[in-house]
């Protein structure tokens, strides 16, 4: 008889830093780690200690990049469901090798768990910090990283079959570094509300558009904003506030959001298109975004985090997939950007400090 897989069925390949773990030991460890573990222990101690409880929800803390941090419920189940999508999508095998190197305060660190658990992968937990390919030798089948981590692991690379990269923008600059690498690597799109990823595109292939995992439904409404349905997940859909361009009924093409859109001297422009064309020649932080304007109601205006060269304006105008209407009238500097806890840069926020 087959078991279905639940929340309370651990895979009995399932190993956590090369011990293995049923259901009803799961305790333990959790234990081990809030009372005893490194810092990033003790997130996973809290996670699983939620997990091995009787309650058939979990309560998860969005990541607050696009607003204020607020608290969602989910179905276990469907955290199940969501890790058995991304084994199907990335033809993940039981016994697969994985590494977590990710917070664990938040879903992405959470759900690496949960698809180790449900899938039957030996998972070995790193800190979050630095370079995480450095705590060992091992080579892995599947791990998933932040845009940072990868920067500093990248002449490790190579140990890493299948990467997942996700929680912030990869840079024009960093694409192009990791077209060199054998390691199949994948942009993600999702959000907590989806429990991490519901699509992904290799970053070093030939494609700028998103694919959907199995079972997810994707349309526009009317702002041509994407609408998501999952439902292994819930009967509700999921509508967001990014613009798309849709290629088919699996496919898309993530242009921005569309309350960041710049209306300068008539023209709709999307700051995060101009990031994307600016970001292979930046190396510092940085967003684009506007101030008001007496002649265009809104001009466009280059961020940056720390000093930048004063060439910087005038090095702007060499980029040639850039418009009059994209290209920034003016360059200002913070010293530090406003982040959410897991290092995203908070739009909104960081322009406020900008004192004019």
């Amino acid at each position: 008889m087959t078991i279905r897989p639940s929340f309370r069925n651990i895979h009995n390949r399932f190993l956590l830093n090369g011990v293995h773990y049923r259901f009803q030991d799961l305790f333990e460890i959790a234990y081990s780690f809030i009372k005893e573990g490194e810092d990033h222990e003790v997130a996973i101690g809290d996670f699983l200690m939620d997990w091995i409880r009787p309650n058939d929800t979990i309560t998860l803390k969005t990541s607050g990049s696009t607003g204020s941090p607020k608290w969602i419920t989910y179905n276990k189940q469907s955290m199940v469901n969501s890790a058995l999508a991304t084994g199907d999508h990335f033809g993940l095998k039981i016994g697969d090798r994985a590494l977590h190197c990710l917070n664990a305060d938040f879903i992405a660190g959470k759900m690496m768990l949960v698809r180790a658990m449900i899938l039957g992968l030996e998972i070995d937990l790193v800190p979050p910090q630095g370079n995480v390919l450095v705590y060992s030798n091992k080579t892995y089948d599947f791990a998933a990283m932040v845009p940072l981590q990868v920067n500093n692991a990248f002449e490790n690379l190579d140990r890493v079959k299948t990467l997942l990269i996700g929680g912030a923008p990869t840079s024009a600059k960093l694409k192009k570094r990791l077209s060199e690498k054998q390691t199949h690597c994948y942009e993600t799109y999702g959000m907590t509300e989806t429990l991490t990823h519901i699509a992904s595109r290799i970053i070093n292939g030939d494609t700028d558009h998103f694919s959907t995992l199995p079972n997810v439904k994707i349309s526009q409404d009317e702002r041509d904003c994407l609408v998501i349905e999952v439902p292994y997940l819930t009967e509700e859909k999921i509508i967001t506030n990014d613009l798309v361009e849709l290629k088919d009924k699996r496919t898309f093409l993530l242009k921005g959001r569309v309350d960041n859109i710049i209306n300068t001297g008539g023209v709709k422009v999307l700051p995060e298109e101009v990031e994307a064309k600016i970001s292979a020649h930046m190396d510092l932080p940085f967003l684009v975004g506007a101030i008001d304007d007496n002649y265009l109601g809104q001009k466009i205006v280059l961020l940056v985090e720390g000093e930048f060269p004063v060439q910087l304006l005038e090095d702007l105008k060499k980029i040639e997939q850039m418009t009059t209407y994209e290209l920034p009238k003016a360059v200002y500097s913070l010293k530090a950007f406003v982040r959410t806890a897991n290092g995203k840069i908070k739009r909104k926020e960081t322009f406020a400090l900008l004192d004019l």
